[in-house]
């Protein structure tokens, strides 16, 4: 049975939102916990407004209910389903723009969830608000470069000396705005999000963090970049978008890490409002940006896209080749890259590419199991057979024999009904270059025996 831990924090606190019948909004994001959970902050506001006023002998509130539902979608499994009462006392003349804010945490293996959200009236049940949401829970801390949910805030207060609050972490207190939206009424649009499993290696440079604004025309509104040290495994990073200077519209702000020496990236968005009726939108841009833009592969240099290329020639086809051999421009490169992974991509539904990302994971095993003097892992026929195909079933190492060079001979059992290569060490380098294979279109040489025979 698949089980749940719940924080159950409650805080109230006072945002600018505009008054509706019942008001009351959501949002979450997802945390690393360990390697097979993640955190995940659920954000609710009831605007005080929406809600009815009601007086006792010593006060005058206001009440909301909110109910969550958390079930597992392949079992139908029900885990979580409970009510909390937010409760707030308020002043003689009541803000209209005022709302009661909280958090609510749980700890939530891997999985796919359905979840029901649900804000009432505690006075009067009628005016609630049910949302539901579908969450797909994919641990960030399984050992690959890994990027956090974007956290959209009303505000952030770095180096924070109010532990006591709910909205505190990592020396940060970052207060949530599950409505979303940004304007004239919350001017600054801040974002929290967290940075994993960065990789420890010598180099300084090539880790950097990207910042993308889209409006919902698809155009590219801002862009910024950040390098980052290595000095770290996880750390965390803010920012902001002055929400005030741009046009009512729906944005997406984006946040692409890359890693140019092992070519990892992942990327992460959050979708957001801005109401502005004082600034008229200008239409300057010609051409609709590609999406390629919000992903890695819109963050790469030419060099890093001929780089990753060169890794992924081993799976692209004759067509696919010559397609990229004729590119000259980094857009089109990106473009080529972005749709030949895109093509691989077996769960097309959601933002994570398994396939690309088993592909570097491969690429970095390459380097560490099969360097051979100056020559990367990967660029050697060791390598290329593993890119291409895969774990051998089976590996037979010889690598002190009296008459013949060191050689290992690789089995496929479930290739064209059982296959091998044989790879010899011809030289004395630990370079085991392949002498003989029966896969079709692999190099094939019956007398390869006598090539490694020590005369």
């Amino acid at each position: 049975m698949k089980s749940i831990l719940l924080s159950p924090f409650i805080i109230l606190f006072a945002i600018n939102i505009q008054s509706q019948p019942i008001n009351f909004e959501f949002d979450y994001a997802q945390f690393g916990f360990d390697s097979t959970s993640n955190y995940i902050e659920f954000y609710y506001s009831f605007n005080q407004a929406s809600l009815t006023l009601y007086e006792t002998d010593s006060s005058r509130n206001v009440q909301g209910t909110l109910t969550i539902s958390i079930k597992d979608s392949l079992t139908g499994e029900v885990l979580l389903d409970k009510t909390w009462s937010v409760l707030n006392p308020v002043a003689d003349s009541m803000n209209s723009e005022k709302s009661l804010i909280g958090v609510l945490s749980f700890i939530l293996e891997e999985g796919l969830y359905n979840c029901t959200i649900n804000g009432s009236d505690a006075v009067n049940p009628s005016k609630s608000k049910t949302i539901t949401e579908q969450i797909i829970v994919k641990p960030f801390l399984d050992g690959q470069i890994g990027l956090s949910d974007v956290q959209i805030a009303s505000n952030i207060i770095q180096d924070s000396q109010n532990k006591e609050s709910i909205f505190y972490k990592n020396t940060f207190e970052v207060t949530p705005n599950p409505t979303a939206v940004f304007g004239e009424g919350q001017p600054c649009l801040f974002y929290y999000t967290e940075l994993y499993n960065l990789p420890q290696v010598s180099v300084e440079e090539g880790l950097r963090l990207d910042q993308l604004l889209f409006n919902s025309r698809g155009q590219l509104i801002l862009s910024k970049r950040k390098d980052l040290n290595r000095s770290v495994k996880s750390r965390v990073e803010v920012g902001r978008v002055m929400a005030n200077k741009l046009p009512t519209d729906t944005y997406t702000l984006t946040l692409n890490l890359v890693d140019s020496i092992t070519n990892a990236g992942v990327s992460s968005s959050k979708r957001f409002f801005v109401y502005n009726p004082s600034i008229v939108y200008v239409d300057t841009f010609q051409q609709q940006i590609s999406p390629v833009l919000s992903t890695q592969f819109g963050a790469m240099s030419e060099e890093e896209l001929d780089d990753l290329y060169s890794k992924s020639r081993y799976i692209a086809s004759n067509q696919e080749q010559d397609r990229y051999d004729a590119l000259t421009t980094v857009e089109g490169k990106r473009e080529f890259l972005y749709n030949f992974w895109k093509a691989r991509d077996e769960n097309p539904s959601d933002d994570f590419n398994q396939s690309y990302t088993s592909y570097l994971k491969r690429i970095e095993d390459c380097n560490l199991r099969f360097k051979a003097m100056s020559k990367e892992g990967w660029k050697t026929d060791r390598g290329r057979v593993y890119l291409t195909y895969g774990e051998p079933s089976e590996i037979e190492r010889y690598p002190n024999q009296i008459e013949t060079r060191p050689y290992e001979i690789w089995s496929y059992h479930n290739l064209e009904g059982g296959v091998f290569f044989i790879f010899a060490d011809l030289f004395g380098f630990s370079d085991y270059q392949l002498v003989h294979s029966s896969k079709r279109g692999e190099l094939r040489d019956e007398s390869w025996q006598r090539r490694i025979t020590i005369q």
